[in-house]
């Protein structure tokens, strides 16, 4: 398994909910179109309005780079950026988990 953590700090309120919106959209999208997205939830943070964090799982290398290759994610990255202040994003390797069914 291959995930992501991201952490996206929005620009004010009002691109707060343009990205909300943004991802929102992606999100049915990913959904619909990607049996290789293990998880892929988005969370508000308590007490900072303004963040919202991603935590993506995927099957494999192979599905994150498939959907990296959607057009729908391609115009989510390309659009993103106008909402937000700072994106910071960490690569994990998966150890263990419950909720996750891994072949190991």
């Amino acid at each position: 398994m291959f995930g992501l953590f991201v952490r996206f700090t929005c620009k004010d309120d009002v691109a707060a909910a343009a990205f909300d919106d943004l991802v929102a959209r992606t999100g049915e999208l990913i959904r619909a179109n990607e049996p290789g997205t293990v998880v892929y939830a988005v969370h508000r943070v308590d007490g900072r309005p303004l963040e919202r964090v991603f935590y993506e799982l995927y099957r494999d290398k192979e599905a994150f780079e498939e959907h990296e290759s959607k057009d729908y994610v391609r115009a989510f990255l390309s659009q993103r950026d106008q909402y937000l202040s700072a994106v910071e994003v960490d690569r994990l390797d998966f150890v263990s988990g419950k909720g996750v069914d891994v072949e190991h």
